[in-house]
């Protein structure tokens, strides 16, 4: 056995990526004061610029990114990454962990820890750097099939991404958006149902119906509903979603000064007449009860066990 099959998390470095969200210094002493070892990049602008610091930042080959509203489980830094009698391909993926939605209780990759190598990080070509492909433009999971970014099945943090009105809004938008594409791309009207992966319409009507038990909720549902109305029902460019910068521009622009929950109500109106897309916007009460039952049964299977390993079994493939 050679000294990298066997990993323990806490051998590992461990970044924490912050650009401007309004917990990011409340988050940053509360990982310190559990991973005492943790090192920070902030204020990085671009998606792949930021990763590419956080690789920089790194003195080990693989290392633990943690997003700047994530907070992690404590127990995840105590764990190993057990590559014994897996394929070697294994020791070069990346990895992304689930993380749970503090809004909706969705359970999946985004906000979630990950786990990425220097020399991955370092010639990607995602978001601004992209190389002109619908894959990459917008999300680092919109990769190819034999792509080494892998999304995982466990799940070891919650992400908080309701700490101000613009930061819900903005969460709920660029999940709106990438929710609808396929591989990157925009679909037609007539095609996004049969085009788009049925989990991401399933996370879809989560995001367009589920949150207002929590605070700014009203938010990340409008925003959720907009950029879905956005994204296939007017010209503007979808790409535009991987700029920080654009969206606040929009925000302070227009999008401020609405009712939230009267948008929502309204577009929610267009998407289920033009879409044909299931709009319920759970209240308070109903909301909670979602939550508390939708992961109730979700368990852990071990941090190298990949999604759609889990997936394929579960359908027969």
């Amino acid at each position: 056995m050679s000294w990298d099959d066997l990993v323990d998390v806490a051998d590992l470095d461990c970044i924490y990526l912050s650009y401007d969200e309004p917990k990011k210094e409340e988050f940053w002493l509360k990982i310190k004061n559990m991973v005492p070892y943790a090192k920070r990049v902030d204020g990085v602008k671009g998606s792949d610029a930021a990763h590419k610091a956080a690789a920089e930042a790194s003195d080990t080959e693989r290392f633990i990114l943690i997003d700047g509203d994530n907070m992690p489980d404590e127990s995840f830094f105590n764990m190993q990454l057990d590559f014994r009698n897996l394929d070697p391909v294994y020791k070069k993926a990346q990895f992304r962990w689930k993380a749970v939605n503090h809004i909706n209780g969705l359970r999946y990759g985004n906000g979630g820890m990950s786990s990425w190598t220097k020399d991955y990080v370092f010639n990607m070509k995602t978001h601004e750097h992209t190389d002109g492909s619908n894959a990459t433009q917008v999300d680092f999971c919109m990769d190819s099939s034999d792509s080494l970014y892998w999304a995982m099945y466990d799940c070891y943090s919650t992400t908080y991404p309701n700490g101000t009105p613009f930061q819900a809004w903005r969460a709920g938008f660029r999940e709106g958006v990438k929710m609808v594409l396929d591989r990157g791309a925009r679909p037609t009207v007539d095609s996004f149902k049969d085009r788009v992966a049925s989990r991401n319409l399933n996370n879809l009507t989560i995001w367009h119906n589920v949150g207002m038990d929590v605070e700014n909720g009203e938010w990340a549902i409008y925003g959720a509903r907009l950029g879905t109305y956005m994204t296939l029902l007017t010209t503007w460019d979808h790409v535009g979603v991987m700029w920080f910068d654009n969206l606040q521009k929009m925000w302070e622009r227009i999008f401020k000064y609405m009712r939230p929950v009267h948008e929502a109500d309204r577009i929610g109106e267009i998407l289920k007449d033009k879409l044909g897309l299931p709009i319920c916007t759970l209240n308070p009460e109903q909301s909670e009860f979602f939550k508390r039952h939708y992961n109730a049964d979700k368990h852990n299977l071990g941090p190298l066990v990949k999604e759609m390993d889990v997936i394929r079994k579960i359908e027969g493939w």
